[in-house]
């Protein structure tokens, strides 16, 4: 697949590194000049400007990727280049920053596909951490697994199980569970799955599939029979 990711700060790089590392083909948009150099020198394909400039990432190939990530320090930068992907019918991922409010939340996110909030999600951490949760399982992210977000139908098994004692397949975890149109937060220990939830997944690529199978609830054998 290919990715346009907007700011080549730490969250930008080390996305646009771990998408790399899977095959995937990234290009950046940056507007600090040795921010670019380094995407370069990193064998990205480097533009730098504005993000918010429309002719620029559309000079960075906007149109023929699958995706863009505005990752940013600057809310309105992000959201400027979300509007430009969406203009072009691609996938998009707007950050937002420390200064993160539900009304900003509220406000922007029925406009992009998600929202990330780096900071939030550490604080968020740190609280669960503080109240017995199980902190770890974001220790477990590396280049070889996929952050994956599973909706949870009507009629998953699951619904009514604590999001913390799901039975994953090897190597899969939950780090981030959210109800229907609210953030996702990593999950406190007594937290349930209920229908239209969304569960934010870390596993490798074999077991991706599995997973999302389990969160339906298709029949393992009736898929194998299909397939032969």
């Amino acid at each position: 697949m290919r990715f346009l990711i907007v700011g080549y700060g730490r969250v930008g790089l080390r996305t646009a590194q771990i998408l790399a590392s899977e095959g995937h083909e990234v290009t950046i948009v940056e507007q600090d000049a040795e921010k670019v150099a380094k995407a370069s020198d990193d064998g990205f394909q480097a533009h730098q400007g504005d993000g918010q400039d429309e002719r620029l990432l559309e000079q960075a190939g906007i149109a023929d990727v699958d995706a863009i990530a505005a990752l940013t320090g600057d809310l309105n930068a992000n959201f400027a280049a979300c509007m430009a992907g969406k203009a072009h019918d691609i996938r998009t991922v707007m950050r937002i920053d420390e200064d993160y409010r539900e009304e900003i939340y509220e406000k922007y996110a029925a406009d992009v596909d998600e929202i990330v909030y780096p900071e939030r999600l550490g604080a968020a951490g740190a609280k669960t951490a503080l109240l017995g949760g199980d902190l770890n399982v974001l220790a477990d992210l590396t280049e070889t697994l996929t952050a994956a977000t599973v909706d949870v139908p009507a009629d998953s098994p699951l619904i009514g199980s604590r999001v913390v004692e799901v039975d994953f397949p090897a190597g899969s975890r939950v780090y981030a569970h959210g109800r229907v149109n609210e953030p996702l937060n990593i999950p406190l220990p007594q937290a349930t799955i209920e229908a239209g939830d969304r569960l934010a997944v870390i596993a490798d690529g074999s077991s991706l599939g599995d997973v999302r199978a389990m969160v339906r609830g298709d029949d393992p054998d009736a898929d194998a029979e299909a397939g032969a």
